[in-house]
């Protein structure tokens, strides 16, 4: 009987495991194809370009800051301004900042140097301090390590004619920029946040929202509460994206996928940082991500194999492995950047940092120490205060089934 049940466990996880993988090159290729289609509709229709404000918080350098930050001087579009903003005179972004002035004089480009800090979240305090400078009321969002191609503008802005769009947010692709661990951390975008932001959207999500990009409309900020509203959340882009669907308005995931450097130069920053990825998911949604253990792939179907050693279970496991394999390449557009064996050290060092993210909240942001059980609390303080109703209630009513892509930027 126990020989029995520990077959069944086994292969009922490498059907997980393997199933997941199968659907998750469907979602991929069902996006690409979505993805080609509409940028064909997207380029033979210019649409309504209203004037827009880009605002980019930075703190400190970064390898590949100038290359990523100029992407954003150089938009084919008609009217845009774009807006640095530091909280030191003597932060290392700064000279960035006064090069690309003094290569663009012809952009409208404004460097906010403001030390005021509005709660606990710093990049938060760093926006509503450019906030008052933008020009204009539609309003693009990226981090200060996106990348971008110069049709960007446009075809994230287009979506802003339609009244019901609360937000418009970009996968992203990773770029590593040195050794190992950057190449892992690269993977960690890659072949595992990626497909699940696919895998989600393709069941229907749209709960999701990234630092990458998040375009939106000034009074759609001010109507979800504003920077205020998320001054106090480690999570902001989510929290910035589920306040607007609060309000009953959609998300949408773009068609542009953006890039992202990836810096990490040891293994002890690479599991800092991830670890603060996961702690925060699983503050925002315990159950979903304490079965998240079924997106990786090759531990599961390895685990599957030691209980259930059957022909049954051997050839779903070949399945998965394949599947793997094969979403490995497709995300990368068929280009072999990085080896497929890395898959299996990948996907082991994910299951430990997934292990070690069920204990403890505390996590690292910058130069900050913060407790991602906080953003929970504070959000439904900011809900209690926006709806009327008890903070029980409001969080309630968030209906928090968390995708397992959602991750803070």
């Amino acid at each position: 009987m126990h020989r029995h049940l520990t077959t069944l466990i086994g292969t009922g996880l490498a059907s997980a495991a393997a199933g997941y993988a199968c659907f998750a090159i469907f979602a991929l290729v069902r996006g690409a194809a979505r993805a080609s289609a509409a940028a064909l509709r997207i380029r033979t229709d210019a649409g309504c370009r209203r004037p827009v404000s880009i605002l980019k918080p930075l703190c400190g350098d970064e390898p590949g800051l100038y290359g990523n930050l100029r992407s954003f001087c150089t938009q084919s579009y008609p009217v845009f301004q774009v807006l640095f903003g530091v909280r030191d005179p003597r932060d290392a972004a700064v000279p960035v900042v006064r090069r690309l002035q003094a290569e663009f004089p012809e952009v409208d480009i404004q460097l906010v140097i403001d030390p005021r800090v509005h709660g606990t979240n710093l990049k938060v305090s760093n926006l509503l301090n450019i906030l008052p400078e933008a020009r204009y009321d539609w309003l693009v969002l990226a981090d200060s390590d996106i990348g971008v191609s110069s049709d960007y503008l446009g075809l994230v802005t287009r979506h802003l004619s339609d009244p019901d769009v609360g937000v418009v947010t970009c996968l992203y692709r990773s770029v590593p920029r040195s050794g190992l661990w950057s190449r892992l951390g690269a993977m960690f975008i890659d072949d595992w946040f990626a497909p699940s932001v696919r895998v989600s959207h393709a069941l229907g999500s749209t709960r999701f929202a990234f630092g990458a990009t998040i375009a939106l409309r000034r009074q759609t900020l001010q109507a979800a509460g504003g920077f205020e509203a998320l001054s106090d959340l480690l999570a902001d882009d989510f929290w910035l994206g589920e306040f607007t669907r609060r309000m009953g308005m959609r998300t949408v995931l773009s068609n542009v996928v953006v890039t992202t450097d990836v810096t990490e130069g040891s293994l002890s920053a690479l599991w800092e940082h991830e670890l603060r990825w996961l702690r925060t998911i699983r503050s925002s949604e315990p159950v979903g991500f304490a079965f998240s253990f079924v997106t990786f792939t090759i531990p599961m179907l390895a685990v599957g194999l030691m209980l259930a050693r059957t022909e049954v279970c051997a050839t779903i496991a070949a399945i998965g492995a394949v599947a793997r394999i094969v979403l490995h390449y497709l995300q990368r557009q068929r280009r072999i950047g990085r080896p497929v064996m890395l898959l299996a050290v990948r996907e082991t060092l994910l299951l430990a940092e997934w292990a070690a993210a069920h204990v403890g909240s505390r996590v690292r942001w910058r130069d900050q120490v913060l407790d991602a059980s906080v953003g929970r609390t504070a959000t439904a303080a900011v809900l209690h205060a926006s709806a009327g109703t008890s903070p029980s209630r409001s969080l309630a009513t968030l209906n928090p089934a968390m995708p397992l892509a959602r991750l803070p930027r």
